[in-house]
């Protein structure tokens, strides 16, 4: 499916007026940087200014290109695929008005017409793909930052929605693909495909319903053995599966029988968005991690809630080796408290923190690291960020600035070196079980 996030052209079908589905479209394109050949149509033609680029629209398509994006009325759709589908590769249907809303019989024609002509088809009711590495942006959503993460969603507005949240989270996306319906293309084929695809480093999925349970289970089996595989699942409760239902068209089954496929698959399941782009920080930093965690902080209480959330999630605190509380005390002062947590008390500097991580982190009953900090007004968190970073570890190290203000400097100077920040101890206690429950499953 290369063809359909990194494609050399594409064409663009619909309403060209400003705020029209099919504008604000080939606008994301334009203004996306994407290199490839573009091409609006519209059967009343006309010519069209974006960006300062100029371009004609066709009154019909009469060349070949790999993708057709299209957002016309539903009923024309098929009649359209039949026309253009010796031209094309693949066409992202973004029509809404198909078996959504029961008309099951336009959406069948709408599958049949691309089968014969070997065209996949993506959709319809969907939101539109990004291909984010090869600078295609084939949606009406926002832009998005380059990086690892593929967001596979059944849902358009809640991919949008995400992809939103991820810009302010810091999250680097490979690609996005709303499939609305799944008349033909479905979850289980953008799973195999973005395990295999070499820019996608962590998958994240949401899904309400799946229409293909074997071959589901089959692709995230496939999926989750290659890379870590982030699971959002809506339509839980039974009222939740009705609301799902009328939504895309799918049945949301039992929520037991989906929750016991993601685990017998080794996909790791999240409750709410929050989550899963925690989990998504945590994966785009490291592939797995141990059970055994230290945590070291400057503050007390942040420590003891990183212990209950830690411990409560089934991890461990790791017990320090003699030989590392020994050399904590050579250097620490004696208020400090040696035992895991490490408490380095408010006034902890550069030094303190750098010298305790490489300590820890030399330990051999030590998986992973947590850091705390919340720094006083008098000690700028630029400088325990700068500790974080300068610190020798070869182990996962997961961070937690805290208070706002106070930290965003730091945060900035951890982002800028690719160390996600997690806002609250909790939070970072349960990016380490996503990534030992990765370890346990590899």
């Amino acid at each position: 499916m290369d063809f359909f996030f990194y494609p050399d052209s594409v064409a663009v079908f619909g309403s060209f007026k400003k705020g029209a589905i099919a504008y604000e479209i080939l606008r994301n394109i334009v203004e996306g940087g994407f290199e490839g050949k573009i091409i609006p149509v519209n059967p009343k033609g006309g010519v069209l200014k974006i960006e300062g680029r100029k371009f004609e629209i066709l009154r019909k398509l009469d060349e070949p290109v790999d993708v057709a994006i299209i957002a016309i009325p539903a009923k024309f759709v098929p009649a359209l695929i039949d026309e253009i589908g010796p031209l094309i590769k693949g066409a992202v249907v973004i029509s809404a008005g198909f078996s959504e809303v029961g008309n099951r019989e336009l959406e069948r024609e709408l599958v049949e017409k691309a089968r014969k002509h070997g065209v996949r088809v993506i959709g319809p009711n969907c939101a539109g793909i990004f291909g984010v590495h090869g600078r295609f942006f084939g949606s009406f959503e926002v832009r998005v930052k380059s990086g690892g993460l593929a967001l596979i969603s059944q849902s358009g507005a809640f991919g949008g929605a995400a992809l939103a949240m991820g810009n302010e989270e810091g999250i680097g996306f490979s690609a996005f693909v709303s499939y609305g319906n799944a008349a033909d293309l479905t979850e289980s084929d953008f799973l195999e495909y973005f395990a295999d695809e070499e820019n996608t480093k962590a998958i994240a999925l949401y899904i309400e319903g799946v229409k293909d349970g074997r071959r589901f289970l089959k692709a995230l089996r496939y999926a989750s053995v290659k890379k870590p595989v982030i699971i959002l699942k809506a339509g839980k409760s039974a009222s939740g599966a009705k609301a799902a239902a009328s939504h895309t068209g799918s049945l949301a089954g039992s929520y037991e029988i989906y929750r016991a496929a993601f685990k017998q698959a080794g996909a790791i399941e999240v409750e709410e968005m929050e989550e899963l782009f925690d989990a998504a920080k945590a994966f785009e930093m490291y592939p797995k991690a141990g059970r055994r965690v230290a945590v070291i902080t400057n503050s007390g209480g942040p420590g003891v809630l990183a212990t209950d959330k830690l411990e409560r999630l089934g991890l461990e605190m790791a017990r320090l080796g003699d030989e590392t509380v020994e050399e904590l005390r050579s250097f620490l002062p004696p208020q400090c408290s040696v035992k895991n947590p490490i408490d380095l008390i408010a006034d902890a500097d550069y030094e303190r923190y750098k010298k305790t991580i490489e300590v820890i982190c030399r330990d051999e009953n030590v998986d992973s690291l947590l850091v705390i900090c919340v720094p006083p007004i008098f000690l700028p968190g630029e400088e325990i960020a700068r500790a974080v970073i300068d610190a020798k570890c070869d182990k996962p190290l997961i961070v937690n600035f805290m208070a706002g203000e106070l930290v965003r400097d730091g945060v900035k100077l951890l982002e800028g070196s690719g160390i996600k920040n997690f806002p609250t101890p909790e939070r970072a206690a349960k990016a380490l079980k996503w990534l030992s429950s990765r370890g346990a499953y590899c």
